[in-house]
C-alpha cells in the first residue's frame, strides 16, 4: 500500500536510512492501559538513554496520569491513538474529529502538556478517507515496520522466542511497535536495546523521521 500511503503524511519505515543502509531504529509503543509493566519500561529507556513514542488512549491518561506525564518529562513523545480505540474505518469525519480532539483535550487537561501530532490507527485499520481526515487535522500517521503478537496477557511469548523474533526482523530504518502491557517485553527490553546497540543501531525520534520527508 506504499502508493496509497504516500499521498498522505504516513510513515512505516525510514526510507532514507533503509536505502542508505543506515542503522537507525524508531521505538514506538501502543499504550492503552498499564498492568504494572510501564514504569519498568520507562526505567529501561531512561537508563539506556533511548527515546520512544507512546501512542496512548484516554484510559491510560485517566488512570495513570503520572506515568503519562513521566513519558513527556523524560523526553518521549506522547501521541494520539484515539480516545477509545475506535475503528475509524467505520467512522464519519465528525466522529474521527471527536476521537482525536477528545484525547488531545484530556491529555492537556490532565497533564498540562500538548500532545505530539503523530497518530496511529487502532489495530492498524485504516481507509483512504480516514487517512485524509487525519492528515486534514494536522497529524502525521505512523504505522510500523515490525510488530509481533505481544499484546495478549494470557498468551505471552517466551522471552527467548521474542528476542529471536525481534532481532531477526530488525532492519535499517525500522519502526518497531511493542505493547507495554507485555510482561515479556518488559523483561527483554534491556537485553533488546543492548543487542541493537551492539549491532550498531542508533535510536531516532519521530520528529527526526518526519523531517526527512
Amino acid at each position: 500500500y506504499a502508493d496509497e500511503l504516500s499521498e498522505f503524511d504516513c510513515f512505516y519505515i525510514d526510507k532514507v536510512a533503509a536505502d542508505a543502509g543506515q542503522k537507525k531504529l524508531y521505538l514506538t509503543f501502543d499504550a492503552g492501559y498499564d498492568n504494572g509493566n510501564l514504569s519498568s519500561i520507562l526505567d529501561t529507556l531512561r537508563e539506556e538513554n533511548v527515546p520512544a513514542a507512546f501512542f496512548v488512549l484516554k484510559n491510560l491518561i485517566y488512570k495513570n496520569k503520572e506515568l503519562v506525564s513521566r513519558m513527556a518529562n523524560e523526553g518521549h513523545l506522547v501521541c494520539n491513538h484515539t480516545a477509545s480505540h475506535k475503528d475509524l474505518t467505520q467512522s464519519t469525519k465528525e466522529e474521527i474529529e471527536k476521537e482525536i480532539y477528545r484525547l488531545e483535550e484530556i491529555y492537556t487537561k490532565e497533564t498540562g502538556n500538548i500532545m505530539s501530532k503523530y497518530f496511529r490507527f487502532p489495530e492498524g485499520k485504516y481507509s483512504a478517507e480516514a487517512l485524509k481526515n487525519i492528515s486534514d487535522l494536522g497529524y502525521k500517521t505512523v504505522f510500523w515496520s515490525f510488530a509481533y503478537e505481544d499484546w495478549d496477557n494470557n498468551n505471552q511469548p517466551s522471552e527467548q522466542y521474542a528476542i529471536k523474533k525481534i532481532i531477526e526482523n530488525t532492519h535499517c530504518g525500522a519502526i518497531i511497535l511493542l505493547h507495554p502491557n507485555s510482561k515479556t517485553n518488559k523483561n527483554i527490553l534491556p537485553t533488546l536495546i543492548k543487542l541493537w546497540k551492539s549491532q550498531g543501531y542508533q535510536f531516532g525520534t519521530l520528529d527526526e523521521l518526519t523531517a526527512k520527508k
